[in-house]
């Protein structure tokens, strides 16, 4: 491998979907003891939520799973992140939309829904828990460690020599 392989996570408001990605994927890549390799960030294609604590509901289905989400803040995806990430994974695709337009003519790197990498969920969208219960911080963990899992193998058999 020549570089560090980046990632970002984006959703509407960067505080439910995809600072659990970027906590469940962070643990995975840890665990792997890929961390000097693979740098992982998300974001949101809206303003609403710059500089927040992911929701309270999201930070508590992710720690009872073991991923700490505490130090992570709200930011909104610009221009920029499509040159300084490899990796850009939108939760459902109102959100890939709005990631489509912004992409900047002399990117290489093109967004995609994060889904495309689950191998047990055949949903193409990761639903937005925020206006509904417990259960839907819960269901959007399943998605999230699935895709995480083969977003993880992808890379690695991508990018680096085993």
């Amino acid at each position: 491998m020549t570089k560090k392989i980046s990632v970002v996570f984006v959703c509407m408001g960067n505080i439910c979907r995809s600072p659990t990605a970027e906590a469940v994927f962070r643990h995975y890549v840890e665990s792997a003891g890929l961390s000097e390799q693979i740098s992982i960030d998300s974001a949101g294609t809206h303003d609403y939520h710059i500089g927040d604590k992911p929701d309270l509901r999201a930070q508590r289905a992710a720690q009872q799973r073991g991923y700490d989400m505490s130090k992570l803040r709200g930011r909104q995806v610009g221009e920029d992140d499509f040159r300084r990430f490899d990796y850009v994974l939108a939760m459902d695709t109102a959100n890939l939309a709005i990631l489509q337009l912004i992409v900047p003519p002399d990117s290489d790197t093109l967004p995609r829904l994060f889904l495309d990498y689950a191998r047990h969920h055949s949903e193409s969208e990761v639903p937005d828990p925020y206006y509904g219960g417990e259960d839907g911080f819960e269901r959007v963990l399943d998605m999230v460690e699935d895709a995480a899992q083969g977003l993880l193998e992808e890379i690695r058999r991508k990018h680096f020599v085993t």
